[in-house]
């Protein structure tokens, strides 16, 4: 086993992990995470009693019980960059000994649970109270491959295939796809519609839009509208996912993304009242997450 180093597992004066400012113990094994800081307060709102409220930059933390089960929720900010410091560091937590710096010899497995709002790339999706979780996360950033493992937990087939049918650029991120936890996709969603989640690098134009900028690329949307890989689509399109679901594999924890619906891309359908759904779903998942 290797120590790991200083600059690496990087700790603040009061011990610390460095973005997340907690402590080995402060959050459970149960863990939603968000992207608005705000929704994180939301959910919190559902608990019994908190024990522990704290924040970092974008990232807020509570912990507590629902329903006698101990569960954290985390704001993690938009994007995969954000994603990959919040999973990283909570591994740290629980499988880092902060003494020694060495992994402990009987590793946490996790159960990482993305609550988020993403926007349909197929036409009969509805936006209003439209839950749909992700059975697999394709990634248009890249990180996969900035990992020495990233190749081996990736759906090589699934990757290759969408790099083939959308002719993907070869200036682009190569795309990766990752597998959603079979588990938590059994136990939490089982009801829900079921795709291929597409994760952005951006809102703006890896997602095909324009403002004053022109895009490389405007018919993302259509084409990864028109791929297929068995019986699965390309369902919606949001910036987290796909970071998730690779480091969840590479360091042996469940992971999991549902998304409420808000809009339509191909329609042009926006739920205005969206936030009313948003709860509606937050309180099905802590009611499933109780038997988990």
């Amino acid at each position: 086993m290797k120590e790991t180093k200083k600059a690496d597992l990087v700790l603040n004066a009061e011990g610390k992990v460095y973005h997340l400012h907690l402590s080995p113990g402060d959050v459970a094994e149960t863990i939603l995470l968000v992207g608005d800081p705000a929704r994180a307060k939301v959910i919190a709102g559902f608990f019994d009693q908190i024990e522990l409220e704290t924040s970092n930059r974008e990232m807020n933390t509570f912990t507590g019980t629902y329903k006698g089960k101990r569960l954290s929720v985390i704001s993690t900010g938009m994007g995969t960059d954000n994603i990959e410091i919040v999973v990283s560091e909570l591994d740290a937590l629980f499988n880092i000994d902060f003494e020694t710096r060495l992994p402990k010899p009987l590793l946490t497995s996790l159960n990482l649970i993305r609550i988020g709002t993403s926007g349909a790339l197929q036409p009969e999706i509805p936006v209003e109270n439209s839950f749909l979780a992700s059975a697999y996360g394709l990634g248009l950033d890249g990180l996969a491959y900035f990992y020495k493992d990233g190749v081996f937990v990736m759906e090589r087939e699934l990757t290759a295939s969408f790099i083939n049918q959308m002719e993907w650029d070869d200036d682009l991120p190569r795309p990766y796809a990752v597998q959603s936890s079979l588990f938590l996709l059994k136990k939490l969603a089982s009801d829900y519609r079921q795709g291929i989640t597409l994760t952005a690098p951006g809102f703006y134009a890896p997602q095909g839009r324009e403002l004053r900028l022109e895009v490389t690329d405007n018919t993302i949307v259509d084409r990864a509208g028109r791929f297929r890989y068995g019986d699965f689509k390309v369902t919606n399109f949001e910036m987290e996912t796909s970071a998730l679901y690779l480091l969840a594999k590479m360091l042996g924890h469940e992971a999991l993304t549902v998304c409420n619906i808000i809009a339509n891309r191909v329609t042009g359908d926006f739920d205005p009242d969206y936030k009313k759904s948003m709860k509606k779903l937050i309180g099905e998942m802590l009611d499933k997450l109780v038997e988990v």
